[in-house]
């Protein structure tokens, strides 16, 4: 009798010990899974911040002459001040060369990030603006809807006259790479003078925010 109990206790600690093992190994398949997933995980982060990386140092060595950083609004802008003249969407004539030279500074931008394989692309955004009026006699017309509504069509038009002036000058801008887009922000939007140099918003800006999309690894896996 005492024989068989043994048997079975024997019997019963096999079987037990048979299911811990395969509860084991499931438990190490799973762990062994997720610490991959985990490692995949980190290594696109790490190809994403090192892409990043690339792209900030790419912007920061935009030509300073005719860029600069925003600290306030968190923004690459054109450095260049483009006094229009009230109500004209023209680009004054003594301004045009220094604008080309910026067209080719900011074209060029797509070649200095290196092995970009489409997964970077740059949004433009061409801002035209226009000053309020300042004068004690006119001040009461910046509250006039139409002529708000005016100043949103004049300031696009800055804009786009911009853009076609680097068209006409040859500076076309890849559209893998770069998104255009033009806006006018009429009296309002960030970055703005004001008070006695209200004046100088008869102009425009250019913000460059850079688009990150697909990036692979080195093991080609993608984010």
């Amino acid at each position: 009798m005492s024989r068989k109990r043994t048997d079975f206790f024997w019997l019963g600690y096999s079987d037990l010990m048979t299911s811990l093992f395969f509860v084991m190994l499931v438990l190490f398949i799973l762990v062994f899974s997720i610490m991959s997933y985990e490692q995949s995980r980190l290594k696109l982060k790490l190809a994403e911040f090192e892409k990043l990386q690339e792209i900030k140092k790419a912007i920061n060595s935009l030509d300073q002459t005719y860029f600069k950083y925003d600290d306030v609004n968190k923004r690459h802008e054109l450095k260049l001040e483009v006094l229009f003249r009230s109500g004209s969407p023209s680009i004054p004539n003594e301004n045009k060369e220094e604008l080309y030279k910026a067209g080719l500074a900011l074209r060029d931008l797509a070649d200095k990030v290196p092995e970009n394989n489409g997964s970077i692309k740059y949004l433009v955004i061409i801002e035209g603006m226009a000053a309020r009026y300042s004068s004690s006699s006119e001040i009461y017309k910046n509250n006039q809807a139409y002529r708000i509504e005016g100043t949103y069509i004049l300031s696009y038009n800055r804009a786009k006259a911009l853009f076609k002036f680097w068209q006409s000058r040859g500076i076309n801008f890849d559209e893998d790479m770069f998104e255009i887009v033009l806006a006018g922000s009429g009296w309002y939007g960030a970055g703005r003078y004001s008070g006695k140099l209200e004046g100088k918003n008869k102009r425009f800006l250019i913000q460059i925010i850079p688009k990150v999309g697909e990036i692979k690894s080195k093991d080609d896996k993608q984010i």
